[in-house]
């Protein structure tokens, strides 16, 4: 047989190769190998709005707020079951993104980018901007309310700062800042852990340093973001969907084998621990996971996967409340 006739009989057939080939790879890029709940803890809450929900606080048991992009605050008097816009009197010409929101008693805080700070007195009915130092390193990402007048103020490169006098002035709690972060966490007995802006490494601080501590990132993986797990210990999720956790909450340099509960082309964005222990992880395209076993085995959620958004944060407070934030005005709240 010649070479000319060889060549035409072959092609068809390295073309089929090629295309099975193909479409056994791509499937294996969307194959997701977890079973699907049979029921969901979630109930998905209608907002009227397409901008994106970034943080939530409540006052009380069923008065709360809830912020976003494009100035977005609405606020609830139901826990959450429904939510209505609010106004704030900011200039109309300035489009501000609110990051983060917190309560203590009667008194309230909302920070945001551009270079936003806002001080409530009265459970969030006014809210007064206060004027931020314009050698403030980076720009406001977290709030924490401490107490009476009394408040905690986190910047995107890592500094951070105390109040006592409702926000007239601010003292440095750190001599140096991280640098620009990606993720940027706090624990309730005041402890920070932050991203790296490139997820190359990751900074912890506790009370009492003067210096961020840096520390190596575990694997090749770039680091997407991380927090604190019920028992103090830390949480890491990095790219290719890989899950951590420190296996000794005094040492944040001992970490666990890398857990990879569903390979479907999305990464991982948040993780929480539900009123029942449970462990919750969300991320990109609906992707809503839990598991009851510490990390062992995990199961998707019904609702999540319904879900057309991305999932960026999931918060659970101390009193069972908890909310799955999403992009255009995806919001999922707790029934249990």
């Amino acid at each position: 047989m010649n070479r000319p006739l060889l060549r035409r009989l072959l092609t068809p057939l390295l073309s089929l190769v090629l295309l099975l080939g193909l479409g056994l790879g791509l499937s294996g890029c969307v194959t997701t190998g977890l079973p699907l709940a049979a029921t969901s803890p979630w109930q998905p809450v209608p907002l009227a709005t397409s901008s994106n929900p970034l943080a939530v606080a409540f006052t009380d048991a069923n008065h709360g707020f809830l912020v976003g992009s494009n100035r977005l605050i609405m606020e609830t008097e139901d826990g959450g079951a429904s939510w209505q816009e609010r106004a704030l009197d900011l200039p109309a010409e300035e489009n501000f993104r609110l990051l983060s929101i917190d309560f203590k008693d009667q008194e309230g805080w909302i920070v945001g980018q551009p270079g936003l700070l806002l001080h409530s007195s009265d459970r969030g009915q006014t809210w007064t901007r206060l004027l931020l130092d314009t050698k403030l390193p980076g720009e406001p990402y977290l709030v924490t309310a401490l107490g009476p007048k009394q408040a905690e103020l986190a910047t995107s490169v890592g500094a951070v700062y105390r109040s006592s006098d409702s926000g007239d002035s601010w003292q440095a709690l750190v001599s140096d800042a991280a640098g620009a972060v990606r993720d940027l966490r706090r624990s309730d007995d005041g402890r920070y852990v932050s991203v790296s802006g490139l997820g190359n490494f990751f900074a912890s601080w506790q009370p009492g340093q003067a210096n961020w501590q840096l520390h190596p990132r575990v694997s090749s993986q770039r680091l997407q973001s991380m927090g604190f797990q019920p028992d103090g210990g830390l949480w890491m999720l990095a790219r290719g969907a890989q899950l951590r956790f420190s296996a000794d909450a005094a040492d944040q340099d001992s970490w666990s084998k890398p857990v990879i509960p569903i390979t479907n082309g999305f990464g991982y964005l948040d993780m929480a621990w539900d009123p029942n222990g449970a462990i919750w992880t969300g991320g990109g395209s609906g992707t809503l996971l839990s598991s009851p076993d510490g990390g062992k085995s995990w199961q998707r959620d019904p609702v999540g996967a319904e879900q057309a958004t991305n999932f960026s944060r999931i918060a659970f407070s101390a009193d069972g409340k908890g909310f799955v934030l999403g992009e255009r005005g995806c919001l999922l709240r707790w029934v249990g």
